[in-house]
């Protein structure tokens, strides 16, 4: 497969801007689970700004950031390391996420 090929697998395109995807390796389980940790979180960062409360804000997206790490969304390129790591990142993100 060519590199361009891969590029529909692993980015995704919406109004001109390019997204990440979800790394597809990783069990639906685990990415069911931290995609709820995400949408929890982004509701936490916009229920903190309209409070007012930065502290609140800050840990809101310190959760975002986890899950979006865990879901190979951020950080190194899911495509780059290998899949047992990859695994091993999404399972410590939501672990993390679960304390």
């Amino acid at each position: 497969m060519s590199e361009e090929d891969l590029g529909g697998e692993r980015w995704l395109v919406i109004d001109g801007r390019r997204w990440r995807r979800t790394d597809p390796s990783l069990p639906g389980e685990i990415v069911d689970a931290l995609t709820s940790h995400l949408g929890r979180a982004r509701s936490a960062v916009a229920s903190a700004r309209r409070a007012g409360d930065d502290e609140a804000v800050a840990d809101a997206r310190r959760r975002v950031g986890l899950a979006k790490h865990g879901l190979g969304e951020r950080g190194p390129y899911w495509w780059d390391e290998a899949e047992d790591d990859r695994l091993a990142r999404a399972e410590a993100a939501l672990r993390e996420l679960e304390d």
